[in-house]
């Protein structure tokens, strides 16, 4: 016997889904709109699992829905978590796959090209001082990812600006960079209801990494983001984890840029004590226990750190030849 659906309503004919995921965050939020008259909206689609696809169904069964009848899905980010069942609500449903146009040439392209890309993402990982246990173990990490991820076969570009209509109102389509590069949010001034994906959360850091292919200052761009979340001050967002609603944004706003200027003067200082590779830096950032995962989470993110501390002309970084790896000073 399958368990209710976790749904919640948002407001009009929006409701939010709660999908269990394999990871810390337990469940990724789905956005099912269901105007009457109107074309059937999925926002974000979880990862390709039997749980995943069970809770989806449910959802939609509780609707009034099925498969078919979805119409357009639009996802905020690449992500597994938040993309990965894409391909197969594409297949089901025929509907339109819509992702914001930064994100489509990027991060969307990443499933596509995942083979070919690999041995890029290893090098930079090698580069900045991964060992190379946590290097055959972050492949094969990878490789478990990739299986939950089907890419659809056709996306639509939206473009930051547009508007697009759910449960019969206009939303604006912003670009929230950080997180990932492309990142999509949908605001709705009249309701001051934003639709956030992961560029906020309520009760932990999102993750802002530097990887292979990444924009060369996602560090930067998310604190543009979290200004711009400021200057909206939404009543409320919908948000990717630990929701699906939360209040307070602009407030949690503030905490998160003062939280990574606390890490950007730690780093500093840390890079200035003697020169280290971004992986040694990271093991002071992050002095825990981490799974393969979480370190290489914890290395993006301490090089999206140090990096934006390097543009920014207060770190210098050097190759050094014995070791094959970056070492960032002051």
């Amino acid at each position: 016997m399958t368990d209710a659906p976790l749904l919640t309503h948002v407001l009009g004919d929006l409701h939010a889904l709660q999908v269990p995921i394999p990871y810390p965050m337990k469940y990724v939020t789905v956005l099912l709109d269901r105007p009457a008259g109107g074309p059937v909206t999925m926002i974000d689609c979880a990862l390709d699992t039997p749980e995943a696809r069970a809770a989806l169904e449910a959802g939609l069964a509780a609707l009034g829905l099925h498969w078919p009848d979805v119409d357009r899905l639009i996802i905020t980010h690449h992500h597994p978590d938040h993309y990965g069942l894409a391909g197969v609500v594409e297949e089901r449903s025929g509907a339109q796959v819509q992702m914001l146009d930064v994100e489509i040439g990027r991060g969307e392209r990443y499933w596509h090209l995942w083979e070919e890309w690999l041995p890029g993402h290893l090098k930079h990982m090698r580069d900045h001082g991964l060992p190379p246990e946590s290097l055959e173990g972050m492949g094969a990490d990878n490789r478990r990812g990739r299986e939950r991820v089907h890419p659809a076969s056709r996306v639509q570009p939206l473009r930051e600006g547009q508007h697009v209509d759910l449960s019969g109102q206009p939303w604006e389509v912003l670009w929230l960079p950080g997180h990932a590069d492309g990142h999509l949010g949908l605001w709705n001034e009249a309701e001051g209801t934003l639709i956030a994906g992961d560029a906020i959360l309520p009760r932990i850091s999102p993750n802002v990494g530097l990887y292979a292919y990444t924009r060369p200052d996602p560090l930067g761009d998310y604190l543009q983001t979290l200004g711009k979340l400021e200057a909206l001050n939404p009543a409320r967002a919908v948000v990717g984890h630990h929701g699906p609603v939360m209040t307070g944004v602009q407030a949690r706003a503030r905490e998160l840029r003062a939280h990574h200027h606390e890490r950007l003067d730690f780093m500093a200082a840390e890079a200035s004590r003697e020169p280290r590779s971004a992986y040694d830096l990271s093991l002071t950032m992050f002095p825990r226990d981490l799974n393969v995962s979480g370190r290489r989470f914890a290395l993006a993110e301490t090089l999206a750190h140090v990096e934006h501390l390097r543009l920014l002309g207060q770190l210098y970084r050097t190759w050094n030849e014995t070791r094959g790896v970056w070492l960032y000073h002051a």
